[in-house]
């Protein structure tokens, strides 16, 4: 409680709240190492004194550059508990894409994984960064690694923990999320502490968390999905979360097996993989009581695939400026409203709207805007950017096109800018995708539009490809006919191993547009 006896929200509070009432309870495991709660909580107050020992002040920025760990978690509520500011960084970009990041949000302290030290020892010279702490020390050979100021474990061992720690106001700043910046410099958003309690109450009462819940985190933690959709809210209510360095199919279904767990979060691909794994029949899933999706909807085949299974999937649609859910399709609707991405969260509002700003009626596609306590405070250090998506009315304009049927439920039809324009009319690629997704053929698709003289844009797909099957765009546009307007149709094709997708399992259709136009 503060002082006025309102109840402080703030992410570390939570947590060391909860080590008070179940200190004894399982909180993370990590490749066969467990932390309490009691002993999360003694770690993240070692980390914040540490901080504050090394010149971090309140509103400092601290990032964390490596692939899922413990040290994430540990660094982040450290982080939040001495008053600074987290900044998780994509271990998947490039040295220069990194240096621009860390200079943007000018991180002062920067934890690293070894497998990231020979990317930051290429640009050090470059970054703003004082300090340096290695997350591990597994490499022998000191030339190997950056210079840096010491070892997680020896700084956890030798501070002293933080027994007062910082006060969060609702609105202060908590985490800096970068977005993939597929156009233009990435832009960061600022979350604040009542963003996550915000988003954490809503998918609390989609979700119904509950405290034997054992949570599975392979979707990567530095993507507000794979931190904040189940991994804190788990945390929250006294369950535990077992971490995966990254995501690998058979892992993850032993790990369900052998942990009995009971949640997951994860991109529709993750568990296409899952499916296909040699391992799928033979494993016990009974203890899961539901998947969580993102990213994109799931594929009615997948869906069928795992009903077999007894395991229903809820959905949801959000980003990472939403902290990030805002729409939320239960198991309950899951097989009946396929496609849908659900209805708006308890305490978020979620419209349809025309270039006037105006909601359109059932039926209509329009732009998605959304408001709430989970939207972003702003885009650091860039005032226009924020201003050009959050309106005076407080809605922020996602560029996502949509529309919602007569019982509610909204459908994302695509992004704005991924819309194709063929012969004058509008194509929407995902409801392309829908369909061609069904071949027997297809393992995965992306639809996108290529420049054409008659045209103005042609419908193109391209799939990827299940082992040992063959497809012709002739038999393609056979198969699609009945089921989409002609002018939807594909006049393209191409085959490919694989589509190439971001961090957070979303399919990068700017590379697909670079290769094929």
């Amino acid at each position: 409680m503060t002082a006025d006896s309102t109840p402080d929200i703030g992410l570390a509070a939570l947590l060391l709240r909860r080590a008070e009432l179940t200190p004894h309870r399982k909180a993370v495991t990590f490749e066969g190492t467990t932390r309490t709660f009691g002993g999360l909580a003694d770690r993240a107050r070692r980390i914040a004194g540490a901080l504050l020992e090394g010149g971090i002040q309140a509103g400092d920025r601290v990032g964390y550059l490596g692939v899922n760990h413990s040290a994430f978690l540990e660094a982040l509520y450290g982080t939040a508990a001495m008053g600074g500011v987290f900044v998780p960084l994509n271990f998947r970009l490039t040295g220069d894409e990194l240096t621009y990041i860390v200079n943007d949000a000018g991180i002062k302290t920067l934890f690293v994984d070894d497998a990231l030290h020979p990317t930051i020892a290429k640009v050090r010279s470059n970054l703003c960064c004082s300090t340096y702490i290695d997350v591990e020390s597994r490499h022998e050979d000191v030339e190997s690694r950056h210079e840096s100021d010491g070892f997680l474990e020896e700084i956890i061992k030798d501070s002293e923990p933080l027994m007062d720690p910082h006060n969060a106001a609702q609105d202060d700043d908590l985490l800096i999320m970068y977005t993939s910046g597929t156009t233009g410099l990435p832009k960061g958003a600022v979350l604040t502490h009542a963003n996550l309690y915000w988003n954490f109450v809503n998918t609390m009462m989609s979700f119904n968390f509950l405290e034997e819940d054992v949570t599975l985190v392979a979707a990567p933690l530095f993507h507000i999905g794979g931190l904040n959709v189940t991994t804190l809210g788990t945390i929250n209510v006294g369950g535990h979360a077992i971490i995966h360095r990254s995501f690998d199919p058979g892992q993850a279904l032993a790990d369900i097996e052998g942990y009995k767990v009971t949640t997951m979060f994860g991109a529709p691909a993750m568990y296409q993989f899952m499916a296909l794994n040699e391992n799928w029949q033979a494993t016990d899933l009974s203890s899961l009581r539901g998947l969580i999706c993102g990213a994109a909807p799931v594929p009615e085949p997948l869906i069928k695939e795992y009903s077999e299974r007894g395991i229903t999937f809820c959905q949801g649609y959000g980003m990472t400026e939403l902290s990030p859910l805002a729409l939320i399709l239960s198991g309950e609707f899951s097989a009946v409203k396929i496609g849908s991405t659900g209805k708006p969260a308890m305490f978020t509002e979620v419209r349809v709207v025309d270039e006037g700003n105006r909601p359109v009626e059932a039926g209509a596609r329009g732009e998605v805007v959304v408001r709430g306590p989970n939207v972003m405070k702003g885009y650091w250090n860039n005032p226009d950017a924020t201003a050009a998506t959050i309106d005076a009315d407080g809605w922020l304009h996602s560029g996502d096109i949509a529309y919602v049927d007569e019982e509610g439920f909204f459908y994302i039809c695509d992004r704005l800018k991924d819309m194709v324009i063929s012969g004058g009319e509008n194509v929407y690629p995902a409801e392309v995708e829908s369909i061609l997704v069904g071949h027997d053929a297809i393992a995965e698709v992306a639809v996108i539009g290529v420049p054409d003289e008659k045209w103005g844009e042609a419908v193109t797909a391209i799939a990827a490809l299940h082992e040992g099957k063959s497809l012709s765009l002739e038999e393609l546009r056979e198969f699609a006919t009945g089921h989409l307007a002609r002018y939807k149709l594909p006049l393209h094709l191409h085959i490919v191993d694989e589509l190439p997708r971001n961090a957070a399992g979303k399919i990068l259709k700017f590379e697909l547009r670079d290769r094929f136009e």
